[in-house]
């Protein structure tokens, strides 16, 4: 991953991460090809030349596609069978992906290709980069995937603009393909046998996608622990259920994770020190229960990156081009290359996770809602805390309405569906079980921003808990650097005023790498 010092992701094929993805995607961090990427790049290329020499028939070289693949393409047509090919793909409609998720799913793109099983010469990979580098940003429409074969349509519109067709972003403003490609100075390419296949053929735009999600969901798994955290201080619940030996004798990793963090959140808290010896025997679950439900989402969230590290790294066209001495004579190809025709296109592995991970951050959401109930509620409240956290209540509604915006999202991820679970065959019912992968990352995307927003509701009502806490005692020492954190950007509520502002600048704060680094380095350590 660049660091301050590093500004360039460098594309072997075999170590993008999704850091990487995220540091191109949105800090517009430089990209180069290895030279060792470029040899197989060169190698795979020479083998598919020596097919087409062949004269054999292979699947996407010199045949149709789909439905068409028994129709044998002419030599003299084969440049324009993969021009056609991004043409009639480019069939998406929707809202528009962002810059970000563009970008994403072009440099997870690049480097598939520079593992050397695609068959395209380097020049259509440099291009790939050089519009990275350049800021040329095609416009594609994010609904027409359905995750197999791979995210053709999507896809297609990204790499119309290879060719000088389609439309592009550069600086601000939309051109077509070509005076997209020359504003930035570069030319497009004349698609030769199997290149255009391979531009469109992957699920790169569902890992790109699953990549931005995953690195949001982490962070903000770490804010609901610091919203939680916070949350059980001000409303005088206890920390015990956080205790060491409580997770010890039920080890999964992600509840003994943010059980840590609760625990070191409210080091030397004086709040949980006031009330320890108190009647109340137990919290309600969405005190109790916060390691095991936060951890379980930890849990899936780890579950979805590893499929993430592992997909940027694969080649998931099809047909794939293998070196002869790699596999078995049955085979097509020559001598020294041989093709094979596979389903590693196939998006089921993103797919059933990224759907894990919506019902995972829906659950994150659902507890940070309770909490959120917990503080505002005059029926559910410790007396200290007025009702709806506002004084002279009754004139004044306090954050009252918040708690409607976080039940809004929370019933919004709810109804976002599985998107994996369904399956529409298509193309002559030769592709007749797809994995709608890339519905499921829009979906996922989707869900890690309606969290962001709920966890944003939960930090403004705890900091504005906070306020009622008796003087002088002080809260934890990552609680206090929280609220901290919080108070810079929304100020005590003294009276009535729209809240809206309140909620998008901490849900801001929730979702930036800057909130955990900040409460790291009161702790003298990172946050998990």
């Amino acid at each position: 991953m660049p660091d301050d010092t590093t500004a360039e992701v460098v594309l072997d094929g075999e170590s993008l991460s999704p850091a990487d993805v995220v540091a191109v995607a949105r800090d517009d961090a430089t990209v180069a090809i290895a030279d060792a990427a470029r040899e197989e790049i060169r190698a795979s290329r020479e083998r598919v030349e020596s097919v087409l020499g062949s004269g054999e028939a292979v699947y996407g070289v010199n045949t149709g596609f789909g439905d068409l693949v028994d129709e044998r393409i002419p030599a003299d047509e084969l440049e324009a069978l993969q021009a056609n090919l991004l043409r009639s793909h480019a069939a998406g409609v929707g809202r528009e992906l962002t810059r970000e998720e563009v970008r994403a799913a072009t440099v997870a793109r690049a480097n598939t290709l520079a593992k050397g099983y695609s068959g395209v010469r380097e020049a259509v990979v440099d291009l790939l980069v050089a519009m990275l580098n350049a800021g040329v940003t095609p416009v594609v429409p994010s609904r027409g995937s359905l995750g197999a074969s791979g995210d053709l349509a999507p896809l297609a519109h990204l790499s119309l603009v290879c060719i000088g067709e389609g439309e592009a972003d550069v600086d601000g403003e939309r051109l077509d393909g070509a005076d997209a490609l020359a504003a930035a100075g570069l030319e497009p390419v004349t698609l030769r046998a199997k290149e255009g296949l391979a531009l469109v053929n992957g699920t790169q735009v569902t890992v790109g996608l699953a990549a931005l999600a995953l690195v949001d969901a982490e962070r903000l798994v770490s804010a609901a622990d610091v919203a939680g955290a916070l949350s059980t201080e001000v409303t005088l619940a206890s920390t015990v259920p956080s205790h060491e030996a409580v997770s010890a004798v039920r080890p999964h990793a992600g509840q003994a994770a943010s059980a840590r963090n609760v625990r070191r959140l409210t080091a030397d808290s004086d709040v949980v020190e006031s009330h320890r010896n108190c009647d109340r025997v137990q919290d309600a679950y969405s005190f109790r229960c916060l390691p095991q439900v936060h951890g379980a989402v930890r849990d899936a969230v780890s579950h979805l990156r590893e499929a993430v590290e592992v997909e940027l790294n694969s080649a998931t066209d099809n047909p794939l081009v293998f070196a002869r001495d790699r596999v078995d004579d049955r085979a097509s190809g020559t001598d020294s290359a041989a093709v094979l025709s596979g389903g590693n296109f196939h998006g089921a592995p993103l797919a059933l996770r990224l759907d894990y991970l919506v019902s995972a951050l829906t659950e994150l959401a659902a507890i940070s809602e309770r909490r959120v109930d917990r503080l505002l509620n005059p029926n559910l409240q410790e007396s200290h805390l007025p009702p709806f956290l506002t004084a002279d209540s009754g004139v004044r509604s306090g954050y009252m309405i918040a708690q409607y915006t976080a039940a809004a999202l929370v019933n919004e991820c709810r109804s976002l569906g599985r998107p994996s679970m369904d399956n529409t065959p298509v193309s002559g019912n030769q592709e007749d079980h797809v994995s709608m992968s890339a519905q499921s990352a829009l979906f996922a995307r989707r869900a890690v921003r309606n969290v962001a927003s709920v966890l944003g509701v939960e930090l403004c009502c705890g900091a504005q808990a906070a306020e009622f806490v008796d003087d002088g005692l002080a809260l934890g020492v990552g609680s206090a650097a929280a609220y901290d954190a919080v108070r810079e950007v929304v100020p005590p509520l003294t009276e009535d005023r729209p809240v809206h502002d309140d909620i998008e600048a901490a849900s801001a704060l929730a979702e930036s790498a800057a909130f955990a680094g900040r409460v790291a380095a009161a702790l003298d350590g990172d946050l998990e």
